[in-house]
């Protein structure tokens, strides 16, 4: 039995993991330090998330990926063309802000309303991927609240597997506590998928597919429409990098009854 998936991937981009990030005041909240200047790569939750919607498009013929962004289009631009090369997709952008400190139900708003605007999409084949927590702020609720939005009640957070059966039906596995899984079964699409890691490598570049993907992104970019993020209430008070500590005090000839006493110790406070 053919099945033919609509697979919409939310993904924006984060700094880049090995910079040092730091909080400061502007005009309409708090900020990272030279923003604009960091150098920003696809959120690793969200690129995880894409590279299973190709894998699953690639067995199931017929199949298509969508990569909704909202982040400022110059940045994306930089950041997608190593992406690019990763997997083939269709890119639709809601230009804005992709800081952490934005608002996450003003981002599901506009992620959904960006969804509902892609031209030829079957909500009824409708499998919303996208990381079940993300690397600017891991508050881990966008995707539920996208999901929510669109009228997608079947969710499931965490997953690592999902297997296709013949006759449609969706199996998942999501993490849970203990490093063991819950096995779901959905009878079809659609559905929403918050992602852990999955269990794909990330695919090797391949200049070919990379050539493809920016001749249809190049005007996707260009044609981006400003996101609005206004109706926002959220307030910070304050934001601060949080501080390291360590103490360290080295041991010797103590029971390990005595040192397992000190420890719950100090864990009690």
């Amino acid at each position: 039995m053919s099945n033919e998936f609509h697979i919409v991937v939310c993904g924006s981009i984060v700094p880049d993991p090995l910079q040092t990030l730091a909080p400061q005041d502007g005009p309409n909240g708090p900020v990272l330090q030279n923003e604009m200047m960091l150098p920003a790569v696809l959120d690793p939750w969200a690129g995880h998330a894409l590279y299973e919607a190709a894998d699953l498009a690639a067995k199931h013929p017929g199949s298509q990926v969508w990569l909704v962004s909202l982040g400022p289009k110059a940045k994306l631009q930089q950041v997608m063309m190593a992406v690019s090369q990763k997997a083939p997709f269709q890119l639709v952008v809601a230009d804005g802000s992709a800081s952490g400190f934005e608002d996450g139900f003003e981002t599901a708003k506009t992620l959904a309303e960006t969804i509902q605007g892609i031209a030829g999409l079957d909500m009824s084949k409708l499998l919303l991927f996208g990381g079940w927590q993300s690397a600017s702020r891991g508050s881990g609720a966008v995707m539920q609240m996208v999901g929510e939005m669109l009228g997608m009640t079947e969710q499931f957070q965490g997953v690592d597997k999902l297997t296709v059966g013949d006759d449609g039906a969706l199996e998942v596995l999501e993490r849970i506590e203990g490093g063991a899984y819950q096995k779901s079964v959905v009878d079809a699409a659609p559905a929403v998928l918050g992602w852990a890691t999955g269990d794909l490598p990330e695919p090797p570049n391949n200049p070919q597919i990379g050539m493809q993907n920016m001749q249809k992104n190049m005007p996707a970019l260009q044609q981006a429409k400003p996101a609005d993020l206004s109706g926002t209430s959220l307030k910070f008070s304050a934001v601060d990098v949080p501080q390291q500590r360590r103490e360290t005090r080295v041991v010797k000839d103590v029971p390990v009854e005595e040192v397992a006493k000190e420890l719950v110790e100090w864990i009690k406070g």
